[in-house]
């Protein structure tokens, strides 16, 4: 069970239903995270900033590979609800994610997401390289700033233990959803 409630859309302030009302039309969607977040519009708005940095890295960064780097960083965070999540965008766009065959760049980024959780503070020199090489300064600047804000997602998740959302179960990992 989670330890901070949703929010109650009914009782909510003006500014907490706004702030749920663009996200929906934004986003379509509601997760149980972002309704927890809504307890402060300002925290939301901070962790919404994921998809602006999406954005940027478009087209630098394909769709899959940016599920593979996520899913890369949400594994060693040990976010079972970040996992979950590209999971599910891996396979509804028909990618087994436990049988991926990653190309050179998608393995880097993975690399990159796993490094950058297990110590950041000593990311290898020599993925560095392969990462400059690749990639030019402001990609790589708007990537780190990426996992940084998937890597607090993870962390939201994990310390508040979030509900798990209802239309994730079939495809955690295990639920033979593949």
């Amino acid at each position: 069970m989670s330890h901070l409630p949703q929010i109650d859309y009914d009782t909510a302030s003006e500014e907490v239903r706004a702030a749920h009302d663009e996200e929906i039309r934004l986003r379509g969607r509601m997760t149980n995270m972002k309704r927890t977040l809504l307890h402060s519009p300002v925290a939301h708005r901070i962790y919404a900033e994921w998809f602006t940095l999406r954005a940027e890295l478009d087209p630098a960064i394909s769709d899959r590979e940016i599920w593979i780097f996520s899913h890369a960083i949400s594994k060693a965070a040990k976010s079972k609800i970040a996992i979950t999540f590209f999971r599910l965008a891996l396979i509804n766009k028909g990618f087994n994610p436990d049988a991926l065959e990653l190309s050179e760049e998608e393995a880097l980024l993975a690399a990159f997401g796993r490094a950058i959780v297990a110590d950041s503070n000593a990311v290898p020199g020599e993925l560095w390289t392969r990462l400059k090489e690749r990639y030019e300064t402001k990609v790589l600047v708007d990537l780190v700033a990426f996992a940084g804000i998937m890597l607090a997602t993870a962390v939201f998740n994990n310390v508040v233990d979030v509900e798990f959302d209802p239309e994730l179960e079939a495809f955690a990992e295990g639920a033979g959803s593949v």
